[in-house]
């Protein structure tokens, strides 16, 4: 198996939802177990990044651990996954929103076994659509950290923005509703009737 660690960001403000997005149950189990048991399929060294760890602490969540982002300071996406990175052992690393109820384990594995392949120049292994790279399911090399710390000290807060300047490997995608995420309660409703 590939060495990789799995990185889960659960600190947005889920402002669109009304109540947090990690908590909300699909199929009775709420999202962020969810994420977090088909990462565990992967790789035995899980990273959830959240302002809010006591909010999660009752959760199964085996395997995972807890990096605090400091609540006062949550800005977005991309500082969370470099506090996430600064811990990180492996050549490879699986980052995930946690807002993904589609995920399918068969489908990262396949991933995953191609990582082998992947040009090494490449900082990163994601899917591509016409609004750019879909930065939260995908996978990066963790040497792309020193990188990622610069963009961030010159201001810099998105993935979009970071991710032009580096060569990225285009991760093919068979399965394009593995990457909806929940956000609003319709979203949640679209998915219950499916």
């Amino acid at each position: 198996m590939i060495n990789l660690t799995a990185i889960v960001l659960a600190g947005g403000k889920s402002s669109r939802m009304g109540e947090d997005k990690a908590l909300i149950p699909i199929q009775g189990i709420p999202l962020l177990p969810r994420v977090c048991n088909v990462a565990k399929i992967c790789t035995d060294t899980i990273y959830i990044v959240t302002p809010w760890p006591e909010r999660y602490q009752h959760l199964p969540l085996p395997q995972c651990e807890f990096i605090q982002e400091n609540p006062s300071d949550t800005q977005g996406p991309l500082v969370g996954f470099a506090q996430g990175l600064e811990k990180v052992k492996t050549e490879w690393v699986l980052l995930l929103a946690c807002d993904l109820p589609n995920l399918r384990v068969e489908v990262l594995q396949d991933w995953v076994k191609r990582l082998d392949s992947v040009e090494e120049e490449n900082i990163a292994y994601l899917v591509k659509n016409t609004k750019g790279w879909e930065p939260l399911c995908g996978f990066y090399r963790a040497r792309c950290l020193p990188l990622l710390l610069d963009f961030i000290n010159q201001g810099g807060r998105s993935f979009q923005k970071w991710l032009k300047q580096y060569p990225v490997e285009i991760l093919p995608l068979s399965e394009p509703d593995i990457l909806f995420n929940c956000n609003t309660p319709e979203d949640v409703q679209q998915l219950l009737v499916n």
